[in-house]
């Protein structure tokens, strides 16, 4: 498989439990389906309810500028704004591949972090609420999506002992 960027033949490595396909030359590095997600729940257990929803927005599409090709598919990727992180991105809408160019990866998760913590603090019902209905509807499969309301509770945990650590004494000490 080519490099969209350089056009030299990536390798196969293991990048946070994840087998992907990188560059040497650029340092780019090409998720296949799922890959993205499976790398960043791997990175930072605490994110996995945090969904990389990058095909939700059909409106922030746009034909990359630069005429990259899916290295899979041979197809034009499209540049799509991760969220509002100002990180754009290159994806296949064929196989749903995904191209991070150097240094992308850390900028998506530092924005993961700061949304994760907002998110918690001030929107936890909402949050709660959203993570149990994708157990039925979520894109992941049951399995992850339990995982990730049983991520959403533990973080209320901690979070709730931080702020009010009466409270959560009293919640520790109830029968079971």
């Amino acid at each position: 498989m080519n490099c969209p960027v350089c056009e030299k033949n990536m390798q196969k490595t293991v990048f946070y439990g994840t087998e992907v396909d990188f560059c040497e030359e650029c340092l780019g590095i090409w998720f296949e389906k799922n890959e993205l997600r499976e790398a960043k729940d791997e990175k930072e257990k605490t994110l996995n309810w945090l969904d990389i929803d990058l095909w939700d927005k059909e409106d922030d599409f746009h034909i990359s500028k630069e005429g990259k090709c899916c290295p899979k598919c041979s197809v034009p990727l499209y540049e799509v704004e991760y969220a509002n992180s100002e990180v754009k991105v290159d994806f296949c809408s064929l196989c749903e591949g995904v191209w991070l160019d150097r240094g992308e990866f850390k900028k998506i998760m530092e924005y993961l972090k700061d949304k994760g913590s907002y998110e918690i603090m001030s929107n936890y019902a909402g949050t709660l609420i959203e993570e149990t209905g994708e157990m039925f509807t979520g894109p992941e499969p049951l399995k992850e999506e339990v995982k990730d309301v049983l991520t959403v509770l533990g973080l209320l945990k901690h979070k709730l002992a931080a702020k009010h650590p009466y409270l959560s004494r009293v919640i520790s000490n109830l029968p079971k």
